[in-house]
């Protein structure tokens, strides 16, 4: 990642940021040496007394990182010079040792197994903050299920619907992307090794033994074959968090406008210094949601950069598979801030259902107009009923009057509805939203027991 350290704390959370620093870039290549000389070692690649000297060497703070930066500039990548540097550390207490270091392996190898550890831990963490956004939401469509508001379409209020069902919906799209990054995880983690061109020669008739022995020590899976230059595994991770941003920012963008002045029916949770302005103390900006809604205007493009990149020549790939380096921890970090962001701004969302009632009752009855139009459909058609109650509202409009004095008045709508009927049509109410909500709170407790 190549954040700046004054906006990363914006952008992405600590744990993010450490998982894919400098250190744990080179911690996680070092994690693969060292299982790669265990693997080895069991399966009798390598002289078996080699192992031990190799792994006790594999940690990032005997290295010098930035010696080993400015040497990847002429080599090509970080791998070669780490291993380069690995080598001399254990050629200094035991030469024979060092004969074997990365024994069998490419520096691909190394880069990518030490990727797929740090996606696994950068996994784990949206997981949980995953989880965390879901119980959030299903505790507001739990507890709104029954609280009404103005239903918008092309941003003009058109039907009632509950805040319950809005914070429903969006805990059923989090949910379907927690069952995508769970499903990718077998496709993900696995090993990466196959030597110069995947064919695991060096390794002789062991070949298949040391990748099996290498992965174990990991915590891997084995793959069919070496990945080296098809990076769908790769993609699929860049695509479904590109999913799961583009759903973090749908919810920013209707907590932003939900929360502007005029509308004024949530806020964000406030806190001293949050969401302020250098020149309007009154302000309090939705910052959680400016976070997602930034992510989900950068993801995309970063994602189009990892498709891009799937084209990749023969058994190894050039130019590629380089610009997967930097793009896709980018991606991670990114997520993490804007899930981590909406999870606090749903975890502390603060509800103004008086607001709501006005605003829906804003437009002097309107808001039922298509309710109505339903009732009537059943005697005058859907053509008819919708042609009556459209210039209806129209009257009503322009004479300053509620709609439902227009349309009782209306003989036409009096032959199929009485004044009780089209009084309730016009009392607050959500057609099946209650029942919707439930459905997305027991499916989630449904996961919840396959998890336990």
């Amino acid at each position: 990642m190549t954040s700046s350290p004054l906006l990363q704390p914006l952008f992405t959370t600590a744990r993010m940021a450490e998982t894919f620093s400098d250190r744990a870039r080179l911690q996680a290549m070092l994690d693969f040496e060292a299982a790669l000389a265990r693997g080895s070692a069991r399966a009798g690649a390598i002289p078996a007394e080699a192992a031990g000297p190799i792994a006790a060497r594999c940690r990032a703070e005997l290295l010098e990182a930035e010696g080993i930066a400015r040497e990847a500039a002429e080599a090509g990548n970080p791998a070669i010079p780490m291993v380069r540097a690995l080598t001399a550390l254990v050629a200094r207490d035991d030469e024979r040792a060092a004969r074997w270091v990365h024994f069998g392996a490419t520096s691909q190898d190394a880069m990518d197994t030490g990727l797929v550890l740090q996606l696994r831990a950068a996994l784990a963490h949206l997981e949980a903050d995953l989880d965390r956004l879901s119980a959030a939401l299903a505790g507001l469509a739990a507890a709104h299920r029954g609280t009404v508001l103005a239903g918008r379409t092309w941003l003009q209020q058109a039907a009632p619907v509950t805040f319950g069902l809005k914070a429903a919906g969006w805990l059923s799209a989090v949910e379907r992307h927690g069952e995508r990054l769970r499903e990718l995880l077998p496709r993900l983690l696995v090993l990466q090794l196959g030597g110069a061109v995947g064919t695991l020669a060096a390794f002789g008739p062991t070949g298949l033994a040391v990748a099996e022995r290498t992965a174990e020590d990991l915590g891997l899976g084995v793959p069919d074959l070496p990945w080296h230059a098809h990076r769908d595994r790769i993609a699929e991770v860049a695509t479904a968090l590109g999913l799961l941003v583009g759903t973090l920012g749908k919810i920013a963008r209707d907590v932003a406008l939900l929360a502007q002045t005029e509308v004024a029916e949530v806020a964000e949770p406030s806190a001293p210094g949050r969401g302020g302005s250098t020149a309007m103390p009154q302000k309090q900006n939705p910052v959680g949601s400016a976070v997602a809604l930034a992510a989900a205007v950068r993801v995309p493009g970063l994602v189009s950069v990892m498709l891009a990149a799937m084209a990749q020549e023969h058994e190894r790939g050039l130019g590629g598979w380089q610009a997967e380096w930097e793009t896709l921890p980018e991606i991670c970090a990114l997520a993490a801030g804007a899930l981590d962001r909406m999870a606090q701004v749903m975890e502390g969302i603060v509800l103004d259902p008086v607001r709501m009632r006005l605003n829906a009752e804003a437009g002097a009855g309107a808001l039922h107009a298509s309710a109505v139009a339903d009732a009537l459909a059943r005697s005058l058609g859907r053509s008819g009923a919708h042609a009556l109650v459209a210039e209806a509202a129209r009257r009503a409009r322009a004479e300053g009057r509620h709609l439902r004095d227009v349309l009782g008045a209306d003989e036409r709508v009096a032959a199929h509805l009485s004044a009780a009927e089209l009084r309730r049509l016009f009392e607050p109410g959500a057609g099946s939203a209650g029942a919707l909500v439930d459905r997305a709170l027991e499916r989630l407790a449904r996961r919840g027991g396959r998890r336990g």
